[in-house]
């Protein structure tokens, strides 16, 4: 049987998007404007901090591929002992807190130590990244539908079934893929798809450091290697990526300024 809900405190997880402050919700900037406490992911602008009261405290909690990152299961400790003195709390996360973001955990935790928490989506970079260059993750003349997997398995987890994604036609949309890129650009030749799959890696997206490039699946590595493409990116592959806002689909490392 779960404790009974605090009264004192609450926590709310915010998405802030996938960088440029204007692509927040209106419902995220009033969270924001109550907040008391705001615990901040490494990934978040910091101009979207500008939102919050002048009295509220930030605690900054890193989460970013390759680097040193706070632990979760202190992140969760957190939340639960500022809910518990009567904050207003704010758990803020670049893109959505519910696409690689840990949500779910987060929630969980929570909702185990009787907190009251509430969720306000952000928009993806999975999404949002491929939109910056002018490529929809869905269209009917080329996939029926998108899924966004991560490159990056947990500590003894499996890797995403290539074989059933490459079957399935959709446009593949891979987050924290560039420190394994010649291994998925290998697991996904294997599995049978084209090696003239067009691809893009958004680097950065909707920043003032954002870049990307074009290729084929069969460069995707050479690709990011010569780019010089920093994490956090996107890889996006599928016939979709032709409708790239750009001239020559083999050149790359263009400077792409968010709008």
């Amino acid at each position: 049987m779960n404790p009974t809900p605090s009264r004192a405190g609450s926590v709310t997880l915010v998405g802030a998007g996938p960088g440029d402050p204007d692509l927040l919700t209106l419902k995220a900037i009033k969270a924001l404007r109550q907040a008391t406490v705001l615990l901040v992911d490494d990934l978040v602008d910091d101009q979207v901090l500008r939102y919050a009261r002048r009295s509220a405290r930030i605690v900054h909690v890193g989460k970013r591929g390759g680097c040193p990152s706070t632990p979760q299961s202190f992140i969760h400790k957190l939340m639960i002992a500022e809910a518990r003195r009567g904050e207003r709390v704010v758990r803020l996360k670049g893109g959505d807190p519910f696409v690689f973001g840990r949500g779910g955990e987060e929630i969980d935790a929570l909702r185990e130590a009787g907190i009251e928490v509430s969720v306000i989506s952000g928009l993806t970079a999975g999404i949002a990244g491929p939109a910056s260059i002018g490529v929809p993750v869905t269209d009917r003349r080329h996939a029926q539908g998108v899924a966004l997997v991560t490159g990056h398995a947990r500590d003894g987890g499996t890797a995403p079934d290539w074989h059933a994604l490459v079957r399935s036609g959709l446009t593949l949309v891979i987050y924290m893929g560039i420190a394994r890129v010649a291994e998925i650009e290998q697991a996904l030749r294997e599995a049978g798809m084209a090696a003239d799959m067009p691809a893009a890696i958004v680097s950065q997206a909707w920043t003032p450091h954002q870049r990307h490039a074009l290729c084929r699946l069969d460069t995707l590595a050479q690709t990011v290697h010569e780019a010089a493409l920093p994490s956090p990116s996107v890889l996006v592959i599928g016939r979709v990526v032709q409708a790239a806002a750009l001239p020559a689909a083999a050149a790359w490392a263009w400077d792409c300024q968010a709008a």
